[in-house]
Order: C-alpha cells, then structure tokens, then sequence
C-alpha cells in the first residue's frame, strides 16, 4: 500500500491492520505527517503541529500492539486532528484569535480527554475562525484555510481546518464542535460525514455546556469512521451536569432502511437552494428509494423567522460571550467576531425569550413529522461554500439571485441547533461544477442517534464510499 493509499485508509481498518500486525502507528503517522508537510502551503488546515511527539508515540502504540495480542485501548495509535478551540493541558489553544495567542490551558476539555485516553495521537490542532463564530475559516492570526477539492473556496466552518485536512489526507480521525452547524458546514463542503450529536450526549466545556445550541461532533471520510470518534466522545462526565446518562455505544453495523419511511424539504420553507444543491439532493433521495424507503415531501410551515431567532439566540449568549473583550482588544479581533460581540451586547432578554417561543413552535410541526416518519432529509449547506477570504461582516451572498444573510443564510444546519435533541448526521451527495461537493443532512427523532447512523451506513453503501481512490480524492 502506498504512502498516500495509507493517508486514506478508514481508521476502521487502520486499527484491524494494527491489530493483525500487518500495519504499524508509525508507518501510518509517517505517511499522515509526510502528506501534511506536502499539502499544508495549500490549504493552512493547521495551527500547532506537534509531529515529531506524534512519531514517539506512535513507536509506544505499536509496541503496546505487539504486546497485547491486539487488545488494546480504541484508538490506540490513530492521528486525529483535535480543533483548535478545546483544550489540551500544557499545550496552546489560540481559538484563532490575537487575544489568545500565548494561551495555555491547565486543563483538558472533557472530549479531547478521553480520545487521549482512548489512545489517539494528537498530531495537529485544525484552523478555526476566531473564536469559531463563522461559517469560514479564516484568521487573522493564522490565515485563511482552503478547501482542498476548489481551493478558492471555503472547507467550511468553523471546524474548517478539521475538515480540510481529512479530506486532504492529513489526519486519520478529526474534532469538531457545532453551535449553529459548525461540524456539519464543513462536513458538506469537503465530502464528509459529521455528526451533531442530540444536547448533552457528547460532554462540553463550562459554561457553553448549558447552551443548549453547542454540541460537539465528530468528523471523518465514512460514518463507520464518524462512530468509532462518536463512541469515544460521548457519555456523562463529572465536570459537566447536562452530559447524559448512560454512555450510549453505537454499532458498527446495522441493519437496512427498507420499508422507512423518509420525508425531506429541499428548502425548509424558506431557504433559497442553489440549483446544483438542489439536483444533488434529490439524487441522494433517489438512492434512499433505490433501498426501499418511501420518500415523501413535507410542509415544515417554517419561516425566515426561524433563521432569524437562530441568529438573535447565538447573538444572546455566544455573541455576549465575546463582548467583554470589546473594551480592551476591539482593534486585535477580526471584523467578524468584533460584530458579532458588538450585535451581542445589544440583546436583549426579550429577545431571548422570542427564541423560545419559536423553537417551541417549530417543534410543533417537526415533532409530528418524526412522529410518522423516521428521518427528515434537506441539505446541509442551500450553496455549495463561499470564498476562502470570505467575511461575512462586509460581504454579501447571493442565491438564486437573491441576497441572503451573509452568516446563516447559506447553510441550512441552524435550525437544528435550534432543535437540538434531534440528532443530525451529514452525507455527502456529490460536487458542483465549481468543485466543492454538495452534502444532506439526516436529521432523526430527539435521541434516536441510531436511527441516523442507521440511515448513513445504508446510503453510504449504496451511493459509494467517498476518497475510495484517486479518483474521488482532491487533485491537490
């Protein structure tokens, strides 16, 4: 197998080729590092790089394989790339941000300890916007990210880098966390799985545990991938009150979605849908029906609104988190972050409490659609990506030629933060002629996280797995 066969290897089978012997960590460390110091100038995935610790112990990870007849912890000796904004003891977190740069936490975020703990080697931190407030990845401490398949374009945010490198080949498994899609957003425009668990199944960081928007996820090139992260990730924790109780495992198999029943809208009621994502999506519904499920459209009854109280709640709380630094370092933030601070200290808590009442009357119509069907399909991003250099404080999106919010407007994984006990698996479903592929989203019952994978695992099998060869991989 050659050193690029290896960077694309599943972590699925990765740790089956550990476990045989036939495949040591260092061999496929090597090979994820060599690859990373070839595609880095193109596409800024990461911020730290820790790669020289990295190949130390993936030499103890492969000593403890030929130790332990294979029995050994559940990513023993994977790379993973973890996202700059959570925290690792001892080593730098930035979040993208001037304000942060010589940052070093004293402790570990609750997910990142237990993928250490669970054996994976951290070889990277991925490109965030600052203070992951963006749909895009770009910094003014690090720089703009690239999507690997258009590099003129955005891998997405804000977990942009996680997913960059991914699907550049750059790391084996990657972290994210999405508060108003910021797993999925990129998950789409790099031809990836990402999952946004239901609030509470995946532990968080106080305070924004209790924001009932923040969820962290996993990202990686199958949803065989996506579980085994999933699987790590998630489980009550002592530091944090809403984690849920008991660990959920998912499978690694499953069975068919012959006989579901599976409604979709392309638009949510109110989103303009590029025509390319459009056509994609109704294939990815085709495929659905080729595997015996009845596919069915719905009326949601939703409004701009919707998008509208999604943006004045993460205004509320996540823009209000940032305003106290407005007095002190406006002139060292990004012209996005230093909006969105300044939109949050105006809130009000009337404000807040509309977004109540709405999130109350969406699930008024979703519920009883997920009452008669299992899953409810739409895209996850309405345009493929915007620009790299994107910013969404003075730049303007267009859709159907018609303007849309610049921040929420063009990605359709809002809502869901909204809706947050439902949990939403992304599915990639092809790419648009300007190269960035195109993604649905599987949106399931609150706390039916199988019933997603379920659904993913069958499609992904039926439409073909993604980077299965140079072919299907970016020509970077």
């Amino acid at each position: 197998m050659s050193d690029l066969e290896l960077c694309y290897l599943s972590a699925d089978q990765a740790l089956k080729r550990f476990r045989e012997r036939s495949l040591s960590p260092v061999e496929l460390m090597q090979a994820v590092i060599d690859r990373a110091e070839e595609v880095e100038p193109k596409i800024n995935a990461f911020t730290y790089t820790y790669f020289e610790e990295a190949l130390k112990k993936a030499k103890k990870a492969e000593d403890r394989y030929m130790k332990t007849d294979g029995r050994t912890r559940a990513l023993e000796g994977l790379p993973v790339a973890v996202k700059d904004e959570s925290y690792i003891k001892g080593l730098p977190t930035s979040n993208a941000s001037l304000t942060m740069k010589d940052f070093v936490p004293d402790e570990t975020s609750p997910v990142n300890e237990r993928v250490l703990r669970a054996g994976a080697i951290v070889h990277a931190r991925t490109a965030t916007p600052e203070f992951s407030c963006a749909g895009y990845t770009n910094s003014r401490l690090w720089g703009v990210t690239r999507n690997p398949w258009s590099p003129e374009f955005t891998p997405g945010g804000s977990s942009g880098g996680s997913a960059a490198s991914l699907a550049a080949g750059s790391t084996t498994l990657a972290t994210g966390s999405d508060i108003g899609g910021s797993v999925r957003i990129p998950a789409a425009t790099c031809g990836l799985y990402g999952y946004k668990p239901p609030y509470g199944r995946n532990p968080e960081d106080a305070p924004l545990n209790l924001d009932f928007y923040c969820h962290n996820g996993p990202l990686a090139r199958s949803p065989i991938d996506a579980t085994i992260l999933q699987n790590v990730m998630c489980g009550p924790h002592p530091h944090d009150i809403v984690s849920l109780k008991p660990k959920l495992r998912l499978p690694t198999s499953h069975k068919s979605i012959e006989g579901w029943k599976i409604a979709y809208s392309i638009d949510l009621g109110f989103f303009e849908v590029d025509p390319e994502v459009r056509a994609n999506t109704l294939a990815a519904l085709d495929v659905l029906r080729d595997l015996g499920a009845t596919v069915e459209e719905v009326d949601l009854g939703w409004t701009q609104e919707v998008l509208d109280i999604g943006l004045a709640y993460l205004e509320h709380i996540f823009g209000a988190s940032l305003a106290g630094l407005l007095e002190d370092h406006a002139d060292d933030l990004t012209s996005y972050a230093r909006l969105f601070a300044e939109k949050g200290q105006t809130s009000k808590s009337t404000d807040y409490f509309h977004t109540l009442e709405v999130a109350g009357e969406m699930y008024k119509t979703l519920g009883p659609i997920l009452q008669k069907y299992n899953l409810l399909v739409c895209p996850t991003n309405a345009l493929p990506a915007v620009p790299a250099d994107f910013d969404q404080s003075k730049d303007t999106v267009t859709i159907n030629n018609k303007v849309v919010n610049p921040m929420l407007g063009w990605v359709m994984t809002t809502p869901f933060n909204t809706m947050s006990r439902c949990p939403v698996l992304t599915a990639p479903t092809g790419r648009a002629s300007n190269g960035v592929p195109t993604s649905i989203q599987l949106v399931g019952r609150t706390y039916c996280d199988k019933d997603v994978f379920r659904a993913g695992f069958a499609y992904d099998a039926a439409a073909g797995p993604w980077f299965r060869d140079a072919g299907h991989r970016p020509a970077l």
